[in-house]
């Protein structure tokens, strides 16, 4: 007699969408992230019989070597043919590599990358390139492809969804590189998990990052982005790959700025301006005169800083309107630059100047929507404060340098040089800075350098 025997019960758990951290049983709250209700229903993978817990310890070739016999050159970089791209990549694309795009919908994701696609396609020619759509047909991606010019001839293209097929096509097709488009629409079939959550995520990254590093491939990735503008799924898949880009800007601005949080294999704080066009983007080699193009001048409230963002000096307009308050508590709004420390430039004008702005509402903002958080312009931010208080315009070939402290001093600031022929290159005359600085730093010529010790000097000095 044969007796029947019920199929095996699935095992579920509830893992966090934010930071991937899994529980046996539903919580209202992630124990790891605090986030309230992102826990999520998902069928574990179930584990074969007879295998260890962890398929890795079953040993393998691998031996550890000294880590002074390991060879290392320096790594042969592919150029995309887009020079801001390859900016923020450190200096373009590392074979091997696993570079993760965010940013908004609609932003110009998938137009940047398959621009740089083709005209890598040109460049490694006749090698070919693939470019794997989830979310867009063939034909979708080929009117985009007519509206941007990008028809190179060993440019492929593959909409699929399913991760297995498309690391078989990328093993027979060997191309020179490969973009998915988007990774949360990548799904395993042997996990019965939904396309987008968290395991499917993570397990569709992993199987992708083992094929970038064992053919050689770099593999780019295109995610979503949640409401908070965070990318979509779980943190650790930020960890997993080798260099994290954001795109910003979009809404009234035609620009935008591509801006790297995270390169293993160059800096962490380069950014890249590119321009919306209605032929694609197009790159902003100079985004400081691109940033004061528009810029007022003998108008109250407008001053000038030079900012870092990696190896980059960018050259920004600090605006600032003072006005008295309508409602008994007076506002404090800073678009660009961070809140407090406007509220604590504030407090340096009202202790340290005499200037009364605990009444008044201040609006401060950063002209072109570009985020500061340089305390280089902090001089700039009290100028503009001071100037629009007044009523007194700061002369408009003046650049103003600086970090400023609690007690009123300006303080000096890295790579003054630098800084100071940025702005010496775009016609600037005249820069007050710190004192420190303007005993060290080289001049430009053209450019008259005065030093100040407190913030009433400077204040004094711009009359």
């Amino acid at each position: 007699m044969t007796v029947s025997r019920a199929p095996a019960k699935q095992k579920t758990l509830y893992a966090c969408a934010e930071c991937g951290q899994s529980s046996p049983k539903w919580l209202g709250q992630c124990p790891a992230c605090r986030r309230w209700n992102t826990m999520n229903e998902e069928v574990a993978p179930a584990e074969p019989r007879g295998a260890t817990p962890r398929g890795w310890l079953q040993g393998g070739a691998a031996r550890a070597v000294p880590l002074h016999e390991v060879e290392a050159t320096e790594e042969s970089r592919l150029r995309t043919g887009i020079g801001e791209l390859d900016r923020v990549l450190g200096g373009g694309v590392v074979p091997g590599s696993l570079v993760l795009l965010g940013g908004d919908p609609g932003i110009g994701k998938s137009t940047l990358i398959l621009t740089a696609l083709h005209r890598l396609a040109l460049a490694v020619a006749p090698r070919p390139v693939l470019y794997v759509s989830g979310e867009e047909s063939a034909r979708q991606v080929k009117l985009r492809a007519d509206r941007l010019g990008a028809l190179a001839e060993n440019l492929q293209v593959l909409a699929e969804t399913d991760a297995t097929r498309v690391l078989h096509v990328a093993e027979g097709l060997r191309p020179a590189a490969v973009v998915i488009d988007s990774i949360q629409t990548q799904y395993l079939p042997e996990l019965s998990s939904a396309p987008g959550t968290v395991t499917q995520i993570r397990e569709a990254t992993a199987r992708l990052m083992a094929f970038a590093k064992t053919t050689e491939t770099p593999v780019f990735l295109i995610g979503h982005v949640t409401k908070d503008g965070a990318i979509a799924g779980p943190r650790v898949l930020e960890h997993m790959v080798d260099t994290v880009l954001y795109f910003e800007g979009g809404g009234a601005h035609p620009y935008r700025v591509l801006r790297a949080h995270k390169n293993r294999f160059g800096s962490a704080s380069e950014i890249g301006v590119f321009e919306m066009k209605a032929g694609g983007l197009a790159e902003v080699p100079n985004p400081s005169a691109l940033f004061l193009a528009e810029r007022p001048l003998d108008a109250p409230g407008s001053a000038v800083a030079a900012v870092l963002n990696g190896t980059r000096t960018v050259l920004v307009e600090i605006q600032a309107l003072v006005a008295p308050a309508g409602f008994g508590t007076p506002r404090r709004t800073a678009l660009g630059v961070d809140g407090n420390r406007v509220a604590l430039l504030a407090a340096v004008l009202e202790k340290k100047v005499g200037l009364e702005l605990l009444s008044c509402d201040l609006f401060v903002n950063v002209a072109g929507g570009l985020e500061v958080d340089d305390p280089a312009a902090d001089l700039a931010t009290i100028a503009a404060l001071a100037s629009s208080f007044r009523d007194r315009a700061i002369p408009a070939r003046t650049l103003l340098l600086g970090e400023v402290g609690l007690a009123g001093e300006v303080r000096a600031v890295s790579q003054p040089d630098v800084r100071l022929a940025e702005a010496a290159r775009l016609g600037f005359t005249r820069a007050i800075v710190p004192a420190a600085t303007a005993r060290h730093a080289a001049a430009p010529a053209g450019l008259a350098v005065e030093g100040v010790e407190t913030v009433a000097e400077a204040l004094d000095r711009l009359g």
